[in-house]
Order: structure tokens, then C-alpha cells, then sequence
């Protein structure tokens, strides 16, 4: 599952990464473009028992994400 968080200001980032855990996926990808946003999500992946990657990409970060 991936979800684009690009362009949008906190705290929607984190709210639609709370939504798609809901689904309870495997694997999640979440885009980001500010560091504010990036911190946010990792850190509620984290505490949601997901193995975290960070990517720094252009204009942005690619987080992956799977179950521990």
C-alpha cells in the first residue's frame, strides 16, 4: 500500500497514516516532503510495531514500512 502525503501540512500527514493502518497492511509506503511530516509518521509507524526505512528522495521522503 503506499500513501502520498506530499504537499499537505501537519497534522494530515499523520491522520491519513493513521487511517490506512486501520487496514492493518503488511507493508506501507508513505511519500512526505518536509521533515516535520517524515518525523510523525515514523515515529507512529514505530510505536505501531512496523520496521521503518527512510529514503531521502528529491523533494521528499519515501518511508517504508513493514510489520515487525
Amino acid at each position: 500500500m503506499e500513501l502520498d502525503v506530499r504537499g499537505l501540512s501537519c497534522p494530515i500527514p499523520l491522520m491519513r497514516t493513521k487511517k490506512a493502518l486501520e487496514a492493518d497492511p503488511d507493508q506501507l509506503t508513505v511519500l512526505a516532503d518536509s521533515g516535520t511530516a517524515k518525523t510523525n509518521v515514523v515515529n507512529l509507524l514505530k510505536d505501531s510495531g512496523y520496521v521503518v526505512e527512510v529514503a531521502e528522495e528529491p523533494g521528499g521522503y519515501r518511508i517504508s514500512a513493514r510489520r515487525g
